[in-house]
């Protein structure tokens, strides 16, 4: 059975399959870089050939299969040393449709051994999220621009020469343990939690939400939880996507339109989601050590889901929360969440002070969800004129086609409103 493709069809198809070829094929050649390009490789001959007779029913098995052969036989016109290729041989055969079961175990260590192969400590802290995020995530390096808010010549070239890096040092493709797994873990969590995010609100795109990074995040998240039990920040971030995760349904419309928390129907959240994410917070919390900025936001998420409606919402509590995580992770991004919260709290007057002032951040230059707020507390303040051309801004800055609809459909309203 197949289906004819498309472009979008083909991009969609990518973005999940791509994390699993590179690790796979990365435990193969042991090569990241040359992982990609074999990746690449079989997306290539994937075009050539679906264009004629259509998409499989499995199509990440049909790569997979495409990739592992494209893989062996540059290993045999290299005529790689006896051994490693006969290792290879017998841990590497070609699989059939029935195996693909007992494939996907594999991937799913495959893929926490490639995160933890780029979080190795030989690259910096910026390349190790940078290239992280382009491998498993799939992201595109526009897109991990606009999560670091830099160039994006900047990714480009920091990611090729991690992956060099990578090469060179001959870096291991595993799962370390004991202070060699502690010393990795924070960029580890940063990478997951990155994935999430992006996932949550697509940066670009015509959706608005990729639901697949999202479970795929969390999946790894509950699989680090089992291997660093003691760590708090682990379960923290695993009550951070839990709870999230827990809103998805409800944050578009049955035509994918982005429905904001307060807008959202609270009684369809789902609860099973919430009641584990709130465990994992106590489990963070009994660990005893002061909370982190994962346990941090868990808290925050928690404040949401524990009001029954969007009025009951506990704003002091979350202004403080947001109070606290400023300290321990400082950032504009995080300070405009305050702002947020301080606004909700006790009146827009007080939150624009601190919007105003950070207004001059550099970083925060290209940030579209700065006007975006600015607007909403200009709406509360009555001040329609302004608040339209905060949104028409928000607007124009946003890469996502679904979020810039909703922003110009803002700026509509404030001359309505007038």
């Amino acid at each position: 059975m197949s289906f004819p493709i498309t472009h979008r069809a083909m991009e969609a198809i990518w973005r999940i399959e791509s994390p699993k070829l590179i690790a796979r094929l990365t435990r193969m050649v042991r090569d990241v870089s040359l992982a990609e390009d074999l990746a690449q490789d079989a997306l290539v001959i994937a075009l050539e050939k679906w264009e004629q007779v259509g998409v499989p029913e499995n199509p990440g098995a049909w790569l997979m299969t495409t990739a592992k052969r494209r893989a062996i036989d540059l290993l045999r016109r290299n005529k790689v040393q006896d051994q490693k290729y006969g290792d290879i041989a017998r841990n590497a055969d070609l699989f059939t449709m029935e195996d693909i079961e007992v494939l996907n175990e594999e991937i799913d260590d495959d893929l926490l051994r490639l995160i933890f192969m780029t979080c190795h400590p030989v690259l910096s802290h910026d390349a190790r999220v940078s290239l992280t995020l382009r491998l498993v995530c799939g992201l595109t390096t526009e897109e991990i621009a606009r999560a670091f808010l830099v160039a994006e010549s900047t990714i480009a070239q920091r990611i090729v020469r991690a992956k060099k890096t990578l090469n060179e040092k001959k870096v291991p493709f595993e799962v370390p343990d004991g202070e060699e797994l502690t010393n990795r873990l924070s960029t580890v969590l940063e990478v997951i939690y990155l994935m999430f995010n992006e996932g949550y609100t697509a940066t670009s795109g015509n959706q608005w939400i990729r639901p697949f990074l999202c479970r795929e995040a969390l999946r790894l998240g509950r699989v680090l939880a089992e291997i660093a039990s003691n760590e708090p920040e682990v379960h923290g971030l695993v009550s951070l996507m839990e709870i999230q995760f827990s809103r998805f349904q409800t944050r578009v419309t049955s035509n994918g339109e982005p429905v904001l928390l307060l807008d959202q129907k609270r009684g369809q959240w789902d609860q099973l989601l919430i009641r584990r994410g709130l465990a994992a917070l106590e489990r963070s919390k009994k660990l005893g050590r002061s909370l982190g900025p994962y346990a941090l936001q868990a808290s925050i998420s928690a404040c949401h889901a524990q009001a029954p409606t969007a009025e009951e919402t506990d704003w002091p509590r979350i202004a403080a929360l947001y109070e606290a995580l400023s300290r321990v992770m400082p950032s504009p991004i995080v300070e405009l969440n305050k702002a947020v919260a301080i606004s909700m709290a006790f009146g827009p007057d007080f939150g624009i002070q601190v919007v105003d002032a950070l207004s001059s951040d550099p970083t925060l230059k290209r940030y579209h969800l700065l006007p975006s707020f600015r607007g909403d507390l200009l709406v509360k303040l009555g001040r329609y004129d302004e608040a339209r051309n905060e949104f028409e801004r928000a607007a124009s800055l946003t890469k996502n086609e679904r979020e810039r609809t909703l922003l110009q459909n803002r700026a509509l309203k404030c001359d309505l409103s007038r």
